[in-house]
């Protein structure tokens, strides 16, 4: 089988590693990739928002699977274009990515599934705002303003804040630009990030993850796309994730077939579990980033199969999952200025890819980079590395992962050091 993975970042350098690892893989494809991916797959340019040419490629490379990795192509109908080329595809239509590429669409499927999500209300007119944010406030404790672009944002359209100030700010300035805004009541409890892999009303549920937006430690600065993860929750009981699948995504899953657009790839749901059960804080049409970097990690199923099942609607024939034991901690190096505009250009020293080390503790992922003439891999954006440590328990694979930070050099760049401490300490836990 050969295999093509539309996307450059991270999560799709973990694509490639999960997929290389399937005995019934030939050949593998990426474009347009990065320093890392490079090394995994021959690597090729492309629009990835172009219809065209993502499907020109599959066709030229001679692919018999397309994985599309980021949600704008998808949400605007790529994978579609590839399917009607004959190809098969991982990914969802153009009608069933709107579960991420519209929240106010999300919204109301939610409400017709009878699925649990936060109280919201769009706000498309800046006369409006106002009234509205005193209709979501003042805040209580721990309680705040949440504000979010109601379109993509890649993970940083969200303000969430006690202060109404800001709050506000951040709606106008996306009034402003046009974005309606989507205003939504605060959901208590540890937030839980569930992959599944979806064919229709069929649902194969990975690991939860938990992953931590904030840009500093302790959950302070602006929203990132994502600054580290980890997997299995120890403090998250297999009963709640059968309740998530039961209560969410099935419910979800069925909707969309009953309007007509079912789902087809991999459904994230990112939730909230609250002191009355799991509660929707949103949905996305793809892998994550960076949770797929450490559930792919412990992945002991063939990769490939799976998305080719899920892609020509074979998926509830598939067996069970298989999981490697122990825990998966994925740290990202961001570049300086990140979530602003970020530095770039600068070497990265100490990173070159582990891409053929399947049995190490420790595996550096590359994102935003690129390889200079001369050899060198330089900063090419944001989020530059995933590092992913493996251990016996959350402890050994924080361990592993940030010894090998120690060795990585980038000037100016940061990462957060609590990724997977609280849980380690065993202080995260459900309300009663």
């Amino acid at each position: 089988m050969h295999v093509l993975v539309i996307g450059s970042g991270a999560r799709e350098h973990a694509l490639l590693l999960g997929l290389r690892r399937d005995p019934e893989v030939s050949a593998l494809s990426v474009a347009p990739g990065n320093a890392g991916t490079a090394s995994v797959a021959d690597q090729y340019e492309v629009d990835v928002s172009s219809r065209h040419a993502v499907t020109d490629l599959a066709q030229r490379v001679g692919a018999d699977l397309v994985v599309i990795g980021p949600e704008v192509p998808l949400v605007l109908g790529v994978a579609d274009a590839v399917r009607e080329a004959g190809i098969a595809c991982f990914g969802p239509t153009r009608e069933a990515a709107r579960i991420e590429g519209s929240k106010s669409f999300a919204k109301d499927v939610m409400a017709a599934a009878g699925v649990r999500t936060a109280r919201s209300e769009i706000v498309d007119n800046p006369a409006h705002l106002d009234a509205a944010l005193d209709r979501f406030g003042p805040p209580v404790g721990d309680r705040a303003w949440v504000v979010k672009d109601d379109g993509l944002a890649a993970g940083k359209g969200v303000v969430v804040s006690a202060d109404r100030a800001a709050a506000r700010a951040h709606a106008a300035a996306l009034l402003e630009a046009g974005h309606p805004v989507l205003l939504e009541s605060f959901l208590d409890g540890p937030e839980v990030s569930l992959f599944c892999v979806v064919d229709g009303e069929t649902v194969v549920p990975l690991l939860p993850a938990q992953d931590f937006k904030r840009v500093g430690d302790g959950d302070t600065g602006p929203n990132t796309g994502g600054m580290g993860a980890y997997t299995p929750l120890p403090w998250l009981p297999d009963a709640m994730v059968d309740r998530i699948i039961d209560e969410v995504v099935k419910p979800v899953a069925a909707e969309l077939v009953t309007r007509g657009c079912p789902f087809s790839g991999l459904l994230y749901a990112g939730l909230a579990i609250t002191s009355k059960g799991p509660a929707v804080v949103e949905f996305n049409c793809r892998f994550g980033d960076p949770e797929t970097q450490a559930v792919l990690a412990l992945l002991d199923s063939p990769l490939a199969q799976l998305m080719r099942a899920a892609a020509i609607g074979q998926l509830a024939g598939q067996p069970p999952l298989r999981w490697r034991a122990g825990f998966a901690v994925t740290v990202v190096v961001a570049a300086e200025n990140y979530p602003g505009r970020p530095r770039v250009g600068d070497v990265v020293q100490g990173a070159e890819p582990e891409s053929d080390c399947t049995d190490s503790d420790v595996t550096v992922l590359h994102a935003g980079t690129v390889r200079r003439d001369d050899g060198a891999i330089v900063s090419s954006g944001g989020r530059v590395l995933s590092v992913v440590g493996l251990g016996s328990d959350l402890a050994a694979a924080r361990e592993a992962a940030y010894a090998r930070i120690a060795s990585i050099r980038l000037p100016g760049s940061h990462f957060r050091r609590d990724i997977g401490l609280a849980a380690a300490e065993g202080a995260v836990s459900l309300s009663s």
